[in-house]
């Protein structure tokens, strides 16, 4: 997949900052930032981005709510979406996927491998486990 344009959507300064600095840094990404799933709507449709990594935990609208509102735009509805969390256990993780997620990138990250970790969790095919 080739990817120029990420939406980062983070209510946490911080991580944007560490985010944006690895991804633009180790890449040559652009890289868009959110600091709520609101603010991700409405930029979202404006740059089309190529990825979104949509943080789990946010005041007003959290990731799982801001992921279903993304899907309902057709411009965004096959865009795909990782989930950066601190709680990412097995059956959290099965229930991200099956709302769309592509996976689950877990906090703290670090910034220096984050390209990586993007990139392996999009090489890895969308397969429906049932067990």
């Amino acid at each position: 997949m080739n990817i120029k344009q990420v939406l980062l959507i983070d209510d946490d300064a911080n991580i944007r900052t560490l985010a944006q600095m690895g991804l633009e840094g180790l890449t040559d990404w652009k890289v868009e930032l959110a600091g709520s799933g609101a603010e991700a709507l409405k930029k979202a449709t404006l740059i089309k981005p190529d990825l979104i990594l949509l943080d789990v935990m946010m005041p007003g609208m959290d990731g799982p709510t801001t992921l279903s509102e993304l899907r309902k735009l057709d411009a965004l509805s096959s865009v795909p979406v990782i989930f950066m969390t601190a709680k990412a256990q097995t059956h959290e993780v099965e229930l991200y996927q099956k709302m769309g997620a592509r996976g689950i990138i877990t906090k703290p990250f670090d910034p220096m491998t984050l390209p990586d970790d993007i990139q392996e969790i999009l090489k890895m095919e969308i397969t429906s486990s049932s067990s």
